[in-house]
Formats: C-alpha cells, structure tokens, sequence
C-alpha cells in the first residue's frame, strides 16, 4: 500500500485527489488530509478516509474539528499550523504528498516532504516559482522525485523524454508550447475589462477550479506563474517557452524538437487525468475520466496571447527574466491584489497595475536562502496591501 498525505484536501485540486485514490482502495492508503478552514468538509473526508491525521490551518479550527471527530467517533488524530502541516508531510510513514495547498501558505510543507525524499505531486506551483533554486537543490539533495500536476505541465512531462534532466538541447528539445485557456475575458472588449466582477472573473469556462486561481487565470497570471514554474521543472530559459491561447482546453500543452515534431497530450479538462498521471507514474490507472471524443470536438484553434489584454503574463515573463527574488514578489503582490478584488476593493484591471508598481518600488536581491524569499514575499506583502488600503480610501 502507498501511502499518501494530501495537503489542501478540501480543494478542487485535493477533492479530485481523494476522488481518484477512492477508485483504487487496493493501493492507496490515506495517511494525512489537511485543509485551511473548512471544517465541514474535512471532517466528511476524514470520516471516509479515516487518516491517522488531519490537520488545519489554524488552532480555532482545530478544536472545531476536534469536536465534530469527538462526536462521531472518529479516532483521527487533529494537528494544527504550519508545524502540523510539515510533520504530516515529512512522517516516516508517508510515501507520496500531494501538495495542493493555494499559494505561498504551501511553500513550507512542500518544501518539508522534499526535503524527506517524499514522491511530491506538485499542484502548488508557488513553491517553484518563490523559491525555485532552492527548492530543486533540496529535490536532488534528498533523493525525492518531482511530478507536475498542473496539467500543462503535466503534459510537457509526458511529452518530453524522460533524460530531459540533462538539458532540453542535448534531447533535442527546442521549444516548449505552453497552452492557456484565455479565461472568461479572451474576447470581451478592453475597454469593459474595468467593470467585471469577482463572479464574472470566477466563471472560468472549461475548468472547475477555487476563486483564486480562477481570477489568475482570468489575467493570465496564472499562465506566467506556469511559465516561472516550467522553467524550473524543465531545467530551461523563459525564451523556450511560447504560450498558446487554446480556448478548447483540449491540448494541456506541448513539446517542440529540432527535427520538426511537436508531441502533444490531449484529454477531456478534468484533473483527475493528471493526478492519477502522478499517483501511478509511470504506470497508468484509471482517473475516473470520460475517454475525449475527437469528433465531438472536431475543431481546435490557437491563438497568441494578447499582452495588452494580460499584462500580468508579460509582468512574469519579466520577474523571471529578471530572477532573484522578483518572482516571489511577483507573486506576493499577486495574492494580495487577488484578494482585494475578490473583496471588491480594487477593480479587475488594477490587479496588475498594483503588482507592476510593488515590482517597481522593491528592490531585488539574491534568492539564495529561504530567508531572502520569505523576506522578499513579507515586504511585498507589506506593500501591496498599503496600496489596497490607499485606494480603498479614495
């Protein structure tokens, strides 16, 4: 039996793992769930999966849970914080982490297993794209093995050949076509792009995901962060990749060489495909997900990626263009300007006019230590949100 902790559980991406691993009991053995708030669908998922641990994001939490355990008879044992998250992903006993919590809140626990030579099914893309250096030292250092989720860079994964490690040139590698859906905004006019609302922003059109994400990939900065990611995971330059607006979701991504080819997968949008990918690497088991009808489909279009449309994608080319700890306040700005609008305290389009002015006003230094990034992400963090209560006062 593998056994396996899922940090995020009650996430898309954390509910789609549970969904898959109750396919095959005869496999898979659930050893930790976690999840930030939501007490009530972490304790339906313990009572199904029966872990030895849960664990939350906060002590309040934890009690809570407790309580609803106590009740039901559940033995489960409940954790909290960031001590809780990383014990449960670095337990002697654990053989996989699925690391699937949103944003910088995932960089320590992600770390942590990595650090423990775990197998690290890799959803939260900001543990790469904060501390990418760094976090593939600790990946080769300690033995572990690294296996994207996102399913572009999943895909590029299953299309490239397995030495790829040695560098993309001496495999003939040289281009990687980054597929983006364009989000709920790829053809509404600019000049509406001031007024749209959280709802609207969160509707993306082929993927169920959380509201975070969701509004990353309505300004496309969900795409750079991809882009920052795939750099790190595929040993490569920002100048090898090439996103490609695909508004089907069909092909999740794919993988140019020198003689000509372009290897590709495609499937239905749904991420069990990729997850089960992962859990059974690199052997295949079945994900739940309904085989693609190609006939169905019958066309597929691609289009270049409008930067005035999504300057967020042109500000993370630049962040790791640039490198240090650019990327980390990239990305801390980005959380802290999602959330503002979520919050309905900017609009949709000062997302990335509030990240550009953060990236302008920090300096960057070396990323050589996890104190830089993490220092890097708190100043960010300080300075996006001065500018959210600033305009809030206007």
């Amino acid at each position: 039996m593998i056994s396996i902790t899922v940090l995020g559980a009650t996430g898309s991406i954390g509910v789609s793992t549970l969904d898959v691993l109750a396919r095959h009991p005869e496999q898979y053995l659930v050893y930790a769930l976690t999840a930030n708030r939501d007490v009530e669908r972490l304790t339906e998922q313990v009572v199904q999966f029966n872990p030895r641990y849960a664990v939350m994001a906060d002590s309040s939490s934890a009690e809570r849970l407790v309580g609803k355990l106590a009740s039901l008879d559940v033995d489960t044992e409940v954790l909290s914080g960031v001590e809780g998250l990383e014990r449960v992903s670095s337990a002697a006993e654990v053989d996989y982490v699925m690391a699937a919590i949103v944003g910088a809140a995932g960089l320590m626990p992600t770390l942590a297993a990595a650090r423990a030579g775990k197998r690290v099914l890799l959803a939260n893309k900001e543990a790469l794209v904060m501390s990418g250096h760094l976090f593939m030292e600790e990946v080769k250092a300690n033995g572990a093995e690294l296996l994207p989720i996102d399913s572009e860079h999943n895909a590029i994964f299953q299309s490239m050949p397995q030495n790829f490690v040695s560098g993309l040139e001496k495999v003939g590698v040289n281009k990687i076509l980054l597929t983006a859906s364009g989000g709920p905004f790829r053809t509404m006019p600019i000049d509406q792009l001031h007024d749209v609302t959280p709802d609207q922003a969160c509707a993306h059109p082929n993927w169920e995901m959380g509201r975070k994400i969701s509004v990353d990939s309505a300004t496309m900065m969900n795409k750079g962060l991809e882009v920052i990611e795939a750099c790190w995971l595929f040993h490569t330059s920002p100048e090898l990749i090439q996103v490609v607006v695909h508004p089907e979701s069909v092909i999740h991504s794919m993988v140019q060489y020198n003689d000509g080819s372009v290897l590709a997968q495609l499937g239905n949008p749904d991420m069990r495909t990729p997850i089960a990918h992962a859990l059974a690497w690199p052997d295949r088991i079945s994900s739940g997900v309904e085989n693609l009808d190609l006939f169905a489909i019958a066309q597929l279009n691609f289009e270049q990626p409008d930067l005035d449309r999504f300057p967020c994608l042109r500000l993370a080319y630049e962040a790791i263009s640039t490198g240090g700890t650019a990327p980390s306040i990239l990305n801390a700005a980005n959380e802290v300007a999602v959330d503002a609008f979520l919050g309905k305290q900017i609009r949709f389009t000062q997302i990335p006019q509030l990240i550009e002015s953060v990236l302008t006003e920090i300096s960057v230094t070396a990323a050589d230590s996890l104190d830089q990034v993490l220092a890097a992400d708190s100043e960010a963090r300080a300075c996006a949100t001065e500018r959210v209560s600033a305009e809030v006062q206007r």
